[in-house]
């Protein structure tokens, strides 16, 4: 569819958000420092808890034959390095009450990436943003209780940024998560 224009004991604390205060522009993120390379066991981790993002400290451990102490202060290190983002759940987005997907294109106003990717981020059901090269500029992937709502977000809430130039949206008829599974090695790093 064309839219406007043509085109359990392993996790480690996290941060709190700061208080909300007097409305100013926001900070620049803090630079990253760079990731420590990756050994086989870190990347054997990775895998463990991309499959099973709830196995414990313990079954971690026994898996890739280090102890509960090393286990951990590894899993606390890719977190701290920014490997691990986070944990969460792979959701059936239809079965949860999101039975529209699509994935929306943007072109934007040059050099307004991070303003745009704010406002994106915002939005009820927004679930993936990428700034990409080629055609368009952005790839979102959205998830709605149905196109009724959809066509609201495309139509009301995208299109009203004032850098969006032009979207295209791309409805998903049927989706298959390829995430890791034990029986496909994935290779990392």
């Amino acid at each position: 569819m064309a839219d406007r224009g043509e085109e359990q004991d392993r996790t480690p604390p996290t941060a709190t958000p700061p208080a909300a205060g007097p409305a100013s522009p926001a900070p620049e993120p803090a630079p990253v420092p760079p990731a420590r390379p990756l050994d086989a066991i870190d990347r054997d981790i990775l895998r463990i808890l991309q499959t099973d993002g709830r196995a414990s400290i313990r079954s971690v451990a026994e898996r890739v034959h280090v102890s509960r102490a090393n286990a951990y202060a590894r899993i606390n290190r890719l977190v701290e390095d920014g490997v691990i983002r986070g944990f969460g759940a792979r959701v059936d987005h239809e079965r949860a009450g999101q039975g529209a997907s699509a994935y929306i294109t943007l072109k934007i106003v040059q050099n307004s990436w991070r303003t745009v990717r704010e406002q994106l981020q915002a939005l009820p059901g927004a679930t993936h943003i990428a700034l990409v090269s080629g055609d368009f500029d952005v790839l979102l992937l959205v998830h709605t209780p149905d196109n009724r709502a959809l066509r609201e977000l495309v139509l009301t809430r995208i299109q009203s940024i004032p850098e969006v130039l032009s979207t295209r949206t791309l409805l998903v008829f049927e989706e298959t998560d390829l995430g890791p599974r034990p029986d496909r090695p994935a290779e990392l790093a």
